[in-house]
């Protein structure tokens, strides 16, 4: 039987990087079926386009996973497939656990799936392909219960993604920029084709149970690990096909909370270092977990470079009633200082229309933003999914508007009534934030911090690289024009880019230039293996971000780093 994975567009971005699920169940998929892979991130195709290449591929089974706000999309696209062809539709993720009667036409609306998957799929999956290749396809498909609780795969065989035999170039993040763009990169020092950003996960769960967040209810608060060398020889291949195709290669754990357990955590970055695993990486960590300085230093002497942190306010009450009080707006910026001190950086993730949230909160927000050092702020507006404990108290205090907003997909836009300010009001807070974050006066303003602490060209790069394609998220520039526009309102960040580029390269000259002019005697020689010795020893303590190849400078592409949206089996 041929099977096809598809992953709807999240009708946002596009995701930067395509999920990881459709690769995991690939490999847990029994041997005598095919399976093919569709991520409507990278690769878009129309109702018709999709339905012309299942009927085409002779495709016996459909899959479908995706969160609440892709929802829209893969009914619509269900519904062609529906109405077009035979072929089966079996939908799981987190949107469908939490309403698994609604793809099923049990609550009024359209039948778009022929059966449904509940919770993680790994140990489910199997079964499900069996009963579909036999005609005996089940309509609800859910993991064994004890004691009341789902059964969770335990990840201690956890099915290593063979990336060797995958097409890396869906995970190249340079596919957003236009190849003007590329050309002026390469000569601002970004010696790289291709950047790859490819999602791995090294554990499941998170114990908090924030009010707004789906996490808890989909992956459970019971915390599982791969073991390490499990993960470790998975960047290691990673590394290697870095190398061999003379790309940057960048890894994004996307464990819901990858420092949830921190003797394990650090266990594992000690065994990266030992192993020469260290690849440039990013992860979401809880900021709470990062007042522990050796945890820091680990993350930075193992390849880390940006950490994702959901901060979501800077009002205690706020954060109080939305169950995370864990989180203390009084550390923001000591934590934050503490990265910056060992070369990492932060994507801080802010949420308005919070209990606590007036008018004016956007600009209490970025005003200490602006006092942080150079990071990734991202914005968005409170939003109550479904079977969360923030969308039940809404919806008893009569606070819906939208009780079923992911059947009306609009981004950025409100589906319930704040409490301290209009949705009007909430949702200009959210623009004005984003206006402000990411006006070319703050790319000039991260780039004179960059300058000021004495930051290399490299990291220099990485930061504009970074801050213009975060600056996509919410505003569009998917153009040509929109880039040429983009890159002129920022000349003088650029201007002061080249600048520094070319003095790297004088720099780089000098050095090669003053090294051939030394005298080659034996004791040179030895000298010069020892330098080489000592530096190749020093990748596993505090420059190890040098070893691990930053963006530019000309150095070797040895490493990983960038996120997926989300895990949904």
């Amino acid at each position: 039987m041929h099977i096809l994975l598809y992953v709807p567009d999240n009708q946002v971005t596009n995701n930067f990087v395509p999920q990881l699920w459709p690769f995991v169940l690939q490999r847990l998929t029994p041997k005598d079926h095919r399976v093919s892979i569709i991520d409507g991130n990278v690769r878009y195709l129309s109702e018709q386009e999709l339905v012309d290449f299942i009927v085409q591929n002779d495709v016996g089974l459909v899959g479908m996973g995706f969160m609440t706000r892709m929802a829209q999309k893969a009914y619509r696209m269900a519904a062609a497939i529906r109405r077009e062809t035979g072929v089966p539709i079996v939908m799981g993720g987190p949107h469908v656990t939490e309403v698994p009667n609604e793809p099923l036409g049990l609550t009024g609306h359209p039948q778009y799936a022929d059966a449904v998957v509940l919770g993680e799929a790994d140990d489910t999956w199997p079964r499900v392909v069996r009963d579909a290749a036999a005609g005996t396809l089940q309509q609800f498909y859910q993991p064994a219960v004890i004691d009341g609780k789902d059964v969770k795969p335990s990840l201690k065989n956890y099915p290593q993604v063979r990336w060797d035999r995958i097409d890396l170039s869906l995970f190249d993040l340079m596919r957003f920029v236009p190849s003007t763009a590329k050309r002026m990169l390469k000569r601002l020092g970004l010696n790289h084709d291709e950047l790859y950003v490819v999602p791995v996960e090294s554990g499941r769960g998170c114990p908090y149970g924030c009010e707004f967040c789906t996490v808890t209810g989909f992956f459970g608060d019971q915390i599982r690990f791969r073991d390490n060398q499990n993960v470790i020889d998975e960047l290691l291949c990673l590394k290697a096909l870095g190398k061999e195709k003379n790309a940057l290669v960048s890894v994004f754990f996307i464990d819901d909370n990858f420092a949830i357990n921190r003797k394990r955590t650090k266990s594992l970055l000690r065994d990266m270092i030992a192993q020469d695993a260290c690849v440039p990486w990013i992860a979401q960590i809880s900021m709470n977990l990062l007042r522990d300085e050796e945890l820091v230093r680990l993350i930075a002497e193992s390849g880390g470079r940006w950490i994702f942190m959901g901060l979501e306010s800077i009002d205690p009450d706020s954060l109080k009633v939305a169950n995370k009080s864990f989180n203390k707006p009084a550390e923001y910026a000591e934590i934050l200082n503490l990265l910056a001190k060992y070369e990492l950086y932060a994507i801080t993730s802010f949420i308005f229309g919070m209990e606590g949230d007036r008018p004016g909160v956007s600009e209490n927000t970025y005003r200490q933003v602006d006092a942080w050092p150079p990071g990734l702020p991202v914005f968005g507006i409170l939003t109550p999914y479904p079977a969360t404990p923030l969308y039940d108290r809404l919806q008893s205090e009569g606070r819906l508007t939208r009780p079923e907003h992911w059947l009306d997909f609009q981004a950025f836009k409100a589906a319930y009534l704040p409490k301290g300010l209009t949705a009007d009001q909430a949702e200009d807070e959210v623009r004005r934030a984003w206006a402000h974050c990411y006006r070319p006066r703050a790319f000039r303003k991260s780039q004179d911090w960059l300058l000021r602490n004495g930051k290399t060209f490299g990291y220099q790069v990485m930061h504009f690289v970074a801050r213009i394609l975060f600056r996509g998220i919410y505003f569009p520039q998917m153009t040509r024009w929109a880039w040429i526009k983009l890159l002129a309102r920022n000349y003088s960040t650029i201007g002061s880019l080249v600048f520094q580029g070319l003095k790297s390269q004088r720099r780089a000259r000098r050095k090669r230039s003053d090294t051939a002019a030394l005298p080659q005697t034996p004791a040179a020689g030895a000298s010069a293996a020892l330098r080489e010795s000592n530096l190749k020893g020093m990748a596993g303590q505090a420059p190890v971000w040098k070893a691990a190849g930053s963006l530019g400078d000309g150095e070797e592409p040895r490493r990983e780093s960038i996120r997926t949206s989300s895990r949904v089996t």
